[in-house]
């Protein structure tokens, strides 16, 4: 008998309302009553992923449709979280490829639907938002056919299926010009066109952990696809871990499905099914379960690798304390991140950090970033560095570097000016070719670390109309110095509040980062210099008392605003002199080293080995 259970993967670039899909198809379905309040963007459960509009961690939920099960499974589209996408592909039996009617194709697009080629999955394609003003759905659709093409697609894949949606319109359509009004149409095509899981319903049970929770009550819960026969409560099973010999045996204790958007415990897991489960604390992504008499692990998970790495540090500044944080040693910010660790296939911590720091490395910035910012509302407090890449040597002896293949889309008017910037972080041009809706796109071969900190600048060099993305290359020779920041760093010479008095005469130097009555320290940076040089500044000046003055004397100079980061725009900005020091308030930017005589011999002793 087919087994009535759909496991389906949603792929799509960032922000083609993929998450806002999944909502109206949970709508269709029923699984939420009537009464029952429903947020927006049900999946993205996460603070973060609701503020940023982005999936961070993949989810499972699941929705029943006639006799049929379907398991939905909502992956990242930022490039960052490429892993999350990995893992996820391994679970699922066929995805549903999300396309902007708009944009078309995007090159996360592109490196999704490669993964999916990779692990032999059948796309369905969604050509989503057709009910926007400016939607060119049959554009669109053109572009999917173009890209499965260059990807390299067989005669049958060019004939997918494939619908005309609106996740916010709640519909799903044959046609671009069609009349239907619910989801239905995807739902039939889901249990039609996506094959039943591909899995042994009989024999020894086995299941490879794709997914990774913990619970403060049961500890550490796992799961992913059965891959073959039953699973009960109670069963004793082993895990096995390739290049590891030892063998663990233990009982399973709970079990889990997926109702909804919640996980529902059950006695009894079938093959096909995605399940989690608990029993056992040490167990990681690509980790084997299986029946006590399997002999073989099965094969890892192969993952992007870590392309950047950070330095985390306990805070030892002089405001240490000052801001809420509850978790201040190196020794918490390392347990935190190993938890970390333990949850994402693609964060690493080196085994080889002194003691007094954790280096943690990951695929991007971005993911980097929303590390820090996770970890500073759950109350730590840390100091960081400047994102580096990570090199390698070739068999040859010489250096080599991680590149990412870049792709722009920008109005017209800023071309020459991103070209400029990227030609300044070593960039070179791959591709250049004008659209339909006069907008250029542009492709750019560039290093790793060209690319830290451009986003931002990017953004402010179209205006905030660019997009853009970048799928990782591989690592080639060493491309020389790339110029990171033309700015020098204005420093604070004592400890106090930064004055109105200091400002006025401090903002002729440069752009000031705190407003008046900000606390600072010696050795805290307060400011980007005019120049591309370090200038010491008595920030906490102030003005002497005479008897002639009038009261309001001092209040005529007009004051101009301080510039605010965020934490991804802070961290691009640092050079490798510099640490953030991030609390649960306050992002403050330091000297390393806050004495000026000490810094000054340290700069010197550099000179002289240089």
């Amino acid at each position: 008998m087919p087994s009535p259970i759909r496991n389906v993967g949603i792929i799509a670039h960032v922000d083609h309302g993929k998450t806002t899909l999944v909502d109206a198809i949970f709508k269709q379905a029923g699984t939420f009553r009537e009464n029952q309040h429903m947020a927006e963007r049900v999946m993205d459960s996460n603070d973060l992923e609701r503020e940023k509009g982005i999936t961070i961690l993949s989810k499972v939920a699941s929705i029943r449709y006639k006799e049929y099960k379907i398991n939905i499974v909502d992956t990242p589209g930022h490039a960052d979280f490429g892993g999350e996408v990995e893992r996820v592909l391994s679970m699922v039996d066929g995805v549903l490829l999300i396309v902007d009617a708009n944009e078309g194709p995007m090159p996360q697009t592109r490196f999704v639907l490669k993964k999916a080629f990779e692990n032999g999955l059948k796309p369905i394609v969604c050509i989503n938002k057709v009910d926007r003003e400016n939607a060119r759905p049959m554009y669109a659709y053109d572009k999917t056919i173009d890209l499965f093409i260059d990807l390299g697609a067989n005669e049958d894949d060019l004939f997918f299926p494939h619908l005309f949606t609106s996740g916010a319109g709640g519909f799903a359509r044959v046609s671009a010009d069609g009349s239907e009004k619910d989801m239905r149409a995807l739902l039939e095509m889901i249990v039609n066109a996506i094959p039943p899981p591909n899995v042994e319903p009989e024999g020894h049970f086995l299941l490879q952990v794709n997914n990774l929770d913990y619970s403060d009550y049961l500890g550490r819960m796992f799961g992913g696809k059965v891959l073959r026969g039953t699973l009960k409560v109670g069963d004793r099973v082993e895990k096995l871990r390739e290049g590891v010999d030892k063998k663990i045996g233990f009982n399973i204790t709970k079990l889990w499905t997926y109702e909804g958007i919640e996980l529902k415990e059950v006695q009894e897991v079938q093959s096909g099914e995605i399940a989690m489960m608990a029993g056992l604390g040490d167990v990681l992504i690509s980790d084997t379960i299986a029946h006590v008499d399997t002999t073989e692990p099965l094969a890892s998970i192969k993952v992007e690798p870590s392309t950047l790495s950070m330095n985390f540090y306990a805070n030892n500044s002089p405001l240490a304390g000052k801001d809420g944080g509850k978790f201040l040693t190196i020794h918490k910010i390392r347990e935190r991140v190993e938890k970390e660790e333990a949850v994402s296939v693609s964060v690493k911590i080196d085994p080889d950090s002194p003691n007094d720091s954790v280096k943690v490395k990951a695929r991007g910035e971005l993911q980097l970033a929303i590390l820090v910012e996770t970890m500073r509302r759950e109350g730590y407090e840390m100091q960081i560095s400047r994102p580096q890449v990570i090199f390698r040597r070739n068999e040859q002896g010489g250096i080599e570097e991680p590149y990412e293949l870049a792709t722009l889309e920008l109005p017209e008017e800023s071309v020459g000016f991103v070209m400029e910037e990227l030609s300044r972080r070593r960039g070179e041009l791959v591709d250049m070719r004008k659209n339909d809706t006069g907008s250029t796109t542009l492709e750019y071969s560039i290093p790793t670390r060209g690319l830290i900190g451009f986003r931002s600048n990017y953004l402010t060099l179209t205006r905030g109309l660019g997009i853009m993305g970048s799928l990782f290359q591989g690592y080639k020779a060493y491309k020389g110095e790339v110029e990171s920041r033309t700015q020098g760093s204005l420093i604070s010479k004592d400890p106090g509040k930064l004055t109105r008095y200091a400002y006025e005469d401090v903002q002729e130097r440069g752009t000031l980062f705190y407003p008046v009555g900000t606390p600072v320290y010696g050795g805290m940076i307060v400011g980007a210099c005019a120049r591309d040089e370090d200038m010491i500044v008595n920030a906490t000046k102030e003005k002497a008392a005479t008897n002639i003055r009038s009261a309001n004397a001092e209040q005529t100079a007009v004051l101009d605003s301080h510039k605010e980061f965020s934490l991804e725009q802070a961290l691009a900005w640092l050079r490798d002199d510099e640490l953030l020091e991030v609390t649960p308030k306050q992002l403050r930017f330091r000297k390393k080293i806050l004495d000026h005589s000490e810094r000054r011999v340290a700069e010197r002793r550099n000179e002289i080995l240089v």
